[in-house]
């Protein structure tokens, strides 16, 4: 029983690592972050949902054209939503992007509807006995696929030329601009990926939860818990950090009951922030002045 709890906060865990990064990769290019990931996950979970169940389009072809409209969407949002705000050195897109998530959800509910709609899984539905216990294939599948996501990201960062293009903008704007690099473009891009790994989120933990316009929003808050508590300086730290929040959410759900399951998770949020202000694995930003 405790292996079967393990495994699947592993698997929840995942997701909130990969919508979390999306907060750090915004924050650590332009130092902003966007509010409206759980629309991003809801968005890619029904834009997939209608191509793949709705439409009868394959699998193959319902995934990347639905991660293609979360990167739009994500451009959008960085266009419309943050520039115009940032640029000044106004906070306004903490309510900006708060506010297009909103939008796209209620335009959800009035083309998708209010009701919650079954996913199935892209996978066989047999668990699969390792260990002496079952695992769902999808289980499987989504730590798999998060680690595979930050794999790549980490090796385009880090030995391409693009990548390394990105890494000077998110550590000194000024010296990547006087090197010719288009920050601005940076930026945009790094709203489409953080939007595009919602979108990835929200197909992956589709047949779990289930499809609706409003399955994102709690989703997209554990997951800015899961990066404050990893620390927004550190991806491999939200990483880790995620894991033990699915984890411990796990746990509590299936010890204690699923009505203790926020109550447990909420509360490690704010011990874990007690001890650790800038997060267990963040270090402290200094200032110049």
């Amino acid at each position: 029983m405790l292996q079967q709890f393990v495994v699947s906060g592993i698997a929840i865990g995942s997701v909130y690592s990969l919508i979390a990064l999306g907060f750090q990769i915004t924050y650590s290019v332009s130092n902003t972050m966007n509010f409206s990931q759980g629309a991003s996950v809801m968005l890619g979970a029904v834009v997939c949902y209608s191509f793949n169940i709705t439409y009868g389009w394959h699998i193959a072809i319902a995934l990347p054209l639905s991660l293609v409209i979360c990167a739009v969407f994500g451009l959008i949002i960085e266009r419309l939503a943050v520039r115009p705000f940032a640029v000044d050195g106004s906070n306004s897109w903490l309510l900006t992007t708060i506010a297009v998530g909103i939008i796209a959800e209620n335009l959800t509910m009035l083309t998708f509807g209010k009701e919650v709609r079954a996913y199935p899984s892209f996978l066989a539905q047999k668990p699969i006995n390792i260990l002496g216990f079952g695992i769902f294939p999808l289980e499987l599948l989504i730590p798999i696929v998060a680690v595979a996501i930050a794999f790549f990201l980490r090796f385009t960062f880090t030995h391409t030329l693009y990548g390394k293009a990105f890494l000077a903008a998110s550590e000194n704007p000024d010296t990547a601009k006087i090197m010719g690099i288009n920050v601005e473009g940076a930026i945009a891009f790094a709203y489409a990926l953080s939007t595009v790994l919602a979108g990835v989120a929200g197909i992956l933990i589709a047949p779990i939860y289930n499809v609706s316009a409003g399955m994102g929003t709690l989703l997209g808050l554990k997951a800015f818990a899961t990066a404050i508590i990893g620390g927004l300086t550190s991806p491999w730290g939200i990483a880790i950090a995620g894991i033990l929040y699915g984890i411990g959410e796990s746990l509590a759900a299936g010890y204690l009951g699923g009505s203790y399951r926020e109550i447990i998770g909420f509360a490690l949020v704010i011990l874990a922030l007690t001890l650790r202000p800038n997060g267990l694995f963040g270090k402290n930003q200094t200032k110049k002045v």
